[in-house]
């Protein structure tokens, strides 16, 4: 079995049943989501949106490969209705983002692992560091809480109740 992270995303409709709906998706589809952290309401990061977007961090145990990972996660997407646009940050319905592959490192043309700007998004850092502080981030040496500590992003990220 190997650990994945995913962050779930999204700013557009029903947040709450989008991401209810992905939940499962992911545990019929990928594998059994072992960790939850918060849900955080964010700004959006790299466009300009009057939606607030959600976040939400998982840990899954999953018997399926990098790639496997990514064709289902992609699946779910498209099952919740999300439409992708090339190339340009957008508001969306759902996004679900390959994180990290137990300590894997993976670059190819269809998936980077760990995921390339984690260490530039509070929107990412903050759930991760609340299921998995001392995870070690495997190109940079360092914990997902050294990570934080050091994140130049200072849109606001706030845990919701």
């Amino acid at each position: 079995m190997a650990k994945l992270f995913l962050l779930l995303g999204g700013n557009l409709g029903d947040k709450r049943a989008v991401f209810e709906k992905a939940l499962k998706l992911v545990e019929s589809m990928v594998g059994s989501i072992v960790k939850y952290s918060s849900v955080y309401e964010t700004e959006p990061w790299g466009f300009e949106s009057d939606d607030l977007f959600w976040n939400q961090a998982v840990i899954v145990e999953t018997d399926l490969d990098p790639q496997a990972v990514l064709l289902q996660t992609q699946l779910i997407e498209k099952k919740l209705g999300r439409v992708r646009h090339s190339g340009q940050y957008s508001s969306r319905l759902i996004d679900l983002d390959l994180l990290f592959y137990d300590d894997q490192i993976i670059k190819n043309d269809e998936l980077e692992i760990p995921h390339p700007r984690i260490a530039e998004r509070r929107f990412v850092l903050q759930p991760l560091v609340e299921i998995s502080p001392e995870f070690i981030h495997p190109t940079f040496n360092k914990t997902i809480a050294q990570l934080l500590n050091a994140c130049p992003d200072r849109l606001i990220v706030k845990k919701l109740s």
